[in-house]
């Protein structure tokens, strides 16, 4: 590590209750998914028309994104190649790839079809905030703090990336958890160094 960096927000997602650095702004812990994902995106009044379209997973991470960037004004502070992401579950795209094979029984469905990949999370993110830095999806058998820290942490100690947003973004069927962390070079935030500890400090927070 050639200089720390910090966490500077974080952003917590599963069993009903959204969590921004810590704090619980968000909880509906008796809805199934689908509609816990609407009361999420209903409750902080986004307004994007194509988030009704995207599977569960990239509406969990775009959700947990948009939280996570609330305030952070990375447009006004980075270039647009100069913010990238890291993320990583361990279920890749299955939960849609299911209702895709389901699809095929009858017409196959080019909008189910489409989010048959899990970096498709990444792209829309992406879309949204106009990032346009390094990224990749990786598929653990579970949150590896060390690993991801490691491929964000060269990015950045190389000078690739300015900022990048990190962490898990997992969905199968009714089992969902996403912990997305906002990290930079200056301490602008909750103050915490970029470490894995850190990162799965907080990720062992949420169930």
């Amino acid at each position: 590590m050639l200089n720390n960096k910090y966490i500077t927000g974080s952003c917590t997602i599963s069993n009903g209750i959204v969590r921004k650095n810590g704090q619980m702004v968000f909880e509906n812990q008796h809805a199934v998914l689908s509609n816990f994902l609407l009361s999420v995106y209903q409750a902080f009044k986004f307004s994007y028309p194509k988030f009704y379209k995207m599977d569960n997973l990239s509406k969990l991470g775009w959700l947990a994104s948009e939280i996570l960037l609330q305030d952070a004004s990375l447009k006004e502070r980075y270039k647009p190649e100069e913010t990238g992401l890291i993320l990583a579950n361990a279920n890749s795209s299955l939960d849609n790839d299911l209702k895709y094979q389901n699809t095929i029984n009858d017409i196959p469905s080019p909008s189910v079809f489409v989010y048959t990949l899990p970096n498709i999370v990444i792209g829309e993110i992406c879309i949204k905030n106009n990032f346009k830095g390094e990224h990749a999806f990786f598929i653990q058998d579970k949150f590896d703090a060390g690993f991801i820290y490691t491929q964000l942490n060269y990015l950045l100690d190389i000078d690739i990336l300015q900022a990048g947003i990190c962490g898990w973004v997992d969905v199968l069927g009714e089992e969902y958890k996403a912990a997305l962390f906002l990290i930079e070079k200056s301490n602008t935030g909750q103050g915490l160094v970029f470490s894995p500890d850190n990162m799965d400090r907080i990720f062992n927070t949420i169930n």
